[in-house]
């Protein structure tokens, strides 16, 4: 259940020193073809790392024969020697495959301003290359955690084909794409264009909806590459939603394993006048921590929806919103409606409706509570 189930890819994980713990800390997947189309995501925010600034040229012509990452340090603002470093990376993995290092994609997470050590990483892509199977994913799947508690794996079945998948991210999980490293693999026949439409649609509805903490990384990559080893050509809708499936349950299993978190919280705006309106509305409630702090305490806080819905240009009228939570409508009309005592808030899984009764378009947008665990695992992570 790794990115090695689909035919035609390697992987391997070892330990390259990266991590005091002497832990997995570098990853290598190799797409052994015989095709090499590629498409790629990177992080919306304006800083971004030295490996994103790599990728970002490596990933234009549409082919990615490797993915190699590591934890351990994002290699973010270390200057033009961090920037090399990369370059070196991507050097030493294309010499070890006999292919250029122009079709390397170099991932990177951990802390920004830690500068990995050049030796270090180069030794470890060697043992990485010596240490490649079929059998490599869930050893790559460990190598790329950081602060998460497990590792992320998925596997989607088409007809003939199929698609793995392996992420990391426990924290600073925000859009674009949430904090990760996403690599997806397919043994389906996709062109590398159809491969990039059917990317952007699984994760605009999957990683980009989903909204910890409202921190955006620096590092964010999601990649997926098709060997084309099944020689089946699925239909652009079919694989866009097996992708879109892959997609989803990865950012699931990132949000159950935030840092700290007690809950999982969906919260889902119905008859908004817009899709963008309904994702603006369900974000802003995911973004407040006073509601969040309010889950955290078990306590059914309808108000605290409502002001966050009144900072938002969607439409709507004040006066006649309604809101839910597990299921209870504690305000119709944004006034107090069922008892709040009804709402059970004890499990980890929280729904939240918001009905802006505006229109006939919805979203879904995914986060968690804000807990003590959480401020000490970001108040200690560098230390």
């Amino acid at each position: 259940m790794t990115v090695t189930h689909p035919h035609g890819f390697t992987a391997a994980g070892v330990a390259a020193g990266l991590k005091s713990s002497g832990g997995k800390d570098l990853a290598l997947v190799v797409n052994e073809g015989p095709t090499f189309d590629s498409a790629t995501v990177f992080t919306a925010n304006r800083c971004k790392a030295n490996p994103v600034l790599w990728s970002q040229e490596v990933v234009k012509d549409g082919t990615v024969k490797a993915v190699v990452l590591n934890s351990g340090g994002a290699n973010c603002y270390t200057g033009p020697d961090g920037f090399q470093t990369t370059h070196a990376v991507a050097e030493k993995v294309a010499e070890g495959l006999g292919i250029g290092a122009i079709d390397v994609v170099v991932c990177s997470t951990g802390l920004i301003g830690l500068a990995n050590d050049r030796d270090d990483l180069l030794a470890g892509v060697e043992a990485a290359t010596s240490a490649l199977s079929a059998d490599g994913g869930a050893h790559a799947a460990e190598a790329i955690m950081t602060t998460d508690s497990v590792s992320k794996n998925t596997v989607v079945e088409g007809a003939g084909w199929s698609i793995g998948g392996m992420a990391k991210g426990a924290g600073m999980l925000a859009p674009q794409l949430a904090t990760m490293l996403v690599v997806l693999t397919t043994d389906a026949v996709v062109p590398a264009a159809d491969l990039d439409a059917a990317l952007r649609a699984a994760t605009r509805v999957s990683f980009d909806r989903l909204d910890s903490d409202g921190c955006m990384s620096t590092n964010d990559t999601v990649t997926v590459m098709a060997s084309g080893a099944s020689g089946i050509t699925p239909t652009p809708e079919d694989f866009t939603a097996a992708l879109t499936q892959a997609c989803t349950d990865l950012a699931m299993q990132l949000l159950k394993d935030a840092e700290g978190a007690d809950h999982e919280i969906a919260i889902t705006t119905v008859h908004a006048a817009t899709e963008e309106e309904a994702v603006e509305v369900s974000r802003s409630v995911a973004r407040s921590n006073l509601f969040k702090a309010a889950v955290f305490g078990n306590d059914p806080n309808w108000g605290r929806v409502l002001a966050s819905i009144g900072t938002t240009q969607a439409q709507f009228d004040p006066a006649d919103l309604d809101v839910a939570m597990n299921g209870v409508w504690v305000c119709r009309q944004s006034t107090p409606a069922e008892d709040p005592a009804g709402v059970d808030l004890t499990g980890r899984e929280v729904s939240v409706t918001i009905d802006l009764k505006s229109g006939d378009a919805r979203a879904t947008v995914w986060t968690n509570d804000l807990t003590h665990a959480y401020v000490h695992e970001n108040s200690a992570y560098s230390s």
